[in-house]
């Protein structure tokens, strides 16, 4: 009687769950399947880079003295030859006057002696003195005359230097911080601001040498001739910029080559000092791509679940390209006419038979 329960108890499962022994009735999981498609593509890159203004230098005091004035205010537009700064000049001013009296004492000394080159000639026609006083009075006038070109370099050096306690623009720019006050001691070299040029900014980013061996191979002009710049507050810069040069050397340390490209900045907007990020736009004909959520690596290489006619599950190895938002680039390892799995490939064990429901690629992108 026990027996008999039994076998009632499993007969009845098996009507419940449709259960069958005989081979082939187990139905395999449904997966969505794609194919790859070939677009004509367009993607980014973004190098981390550091601004630069066209000009930015130093401007330093090329004469000792105190700081009379200040001009100018930090931050404030100037203009090229506007006065920012006064050095107390009196002393200049003693040393040009200096200068000048000497000059003119040189040049009434050279009078002098020409006139007495004059009477000596007369003397020497006349046989009242010998040749030899000549050649001494012409050897004298030439070294009264070296006397007025040294003592007019003396005045001309001396102007220069009075010319020098008034500091002026160097060009256009902007004022970057004072750090001396009115009255401070001024030593020959010493600071007393930064002046930027901002119209244009240079903007200088790393490039891996891969990345430069493809630009620089780049015949079919899949690289943009413009540039993007990307400000700190991710938003875009309004100007486009050029690449302009390229550093001669590679980094050791990093294994990268600096690029150069300009920005036009009219509104002033950009500071030397700042910090953004280029975009390198880049487009790529006929590219073979698949979603990334379909792709699973192991030991740093990448596979596919391909699906074969008989619906039989192989792990295939593809050589990704690019990577590109939600999609990969394929070199290799796949066809337009394979089908691989979309979703599910955590369930997926090789050589299983799935049921695929198909899913066009180009749907699945749409979603994005």
């Amino acid at each position: 009687m026990r027996k008999l329960t039994v076998s009632a108890c499993i007969a009845l499962l098996c009507m419940a769950f449709g259960c069958s022994l005989e081979k082939g009735t187990i139905r395999a999981d449904k997966y969505s399947v794609t194919r790859p498609i070939l677009i004509d593509t367009t993607y980014f890159i973004d190098y981390v880079a550091d601004i630069h203004s066209i000009k930015n230098v130093d401007i330093r005091s090329r004469v000792k003295g105190y700081l009379d004035a200040i001009l100018v205010d930090e931050g404030m537009p100037v203009k090229k030859g506007q006065v920012l700064f006064r050095i107390s000049s009196q002393e200049y001013k003693e040393d040009l006057l200096k200068a000048k009296a000497n000059l003119k004492n040189a040049i009434a000394e050279a009078k002098s002696a020409e006139l007495n080159v004059q009477n000596v000639k007369v003397l020497v026609d006349k046989n009242v003195v010998s040749k030899t006083e000549l050649d001494m009075a012409h050897a004298k006038l030439d070294a009264l005359n070296a006397n007025i070109e040294e003592a007019r370099s003396h005045e001309v050096s001396a102007q220069l230097k009075l010319s020098f306690t008034e500091v002026r623009a160097p060009f256009d720019g902007i004022l970057d911080r004072i750090p001396n006050k009115v009255g401070s001691l001024i030593d020959e070299g010493t600071l007393l601001t930064t002046l930027s040029d901002n119209s244009e900014v240079y903007a200088y980013f790393n490039v891996s040498e891969k990345e430069y061996l493809d630009f620089k191979s780049d015949v079919s002009g899949s690289y943009s001739k413009s540039v993007k710049l990307i400000l700190a507050n991710n938003e875009e810069h309004k100007y486009l910029g050029q690449i302009e040069t390229i550093e001669g050397e590679f980094d050791n340390a990093t294994g990268s080559i600096a690029f150069r490209a300009r920005f036009e900045n009219p509104d002033k907007l950009l500071k030397h000092g700042s910090t953004g990020k280029v975009r390198l736009t880049r487009t790529v004909k006929s590219a073979l791509i698949i979603p990334q959520k379909c792709a699973f690596e192991i030991q740093d290489r990448m596979f596919v679940y391909v699906v074969d006619k008989h619906n039989i599950v192989t792990a295939r190895s593809v050589v990704p390209q690019l990577r590109i938002p939600h999609l990969y680039i394929i070199a290799s390892g796949i066809s337009p006419n394979d089908k691989f799995i979309y979703e599910g490939i955590q369930d997926v064990k090789e050589g299983m038979e799935v049921s695929p429901e198909f899913v066009s690629l180009k749907t699945i992108i749409s979603q994005f």
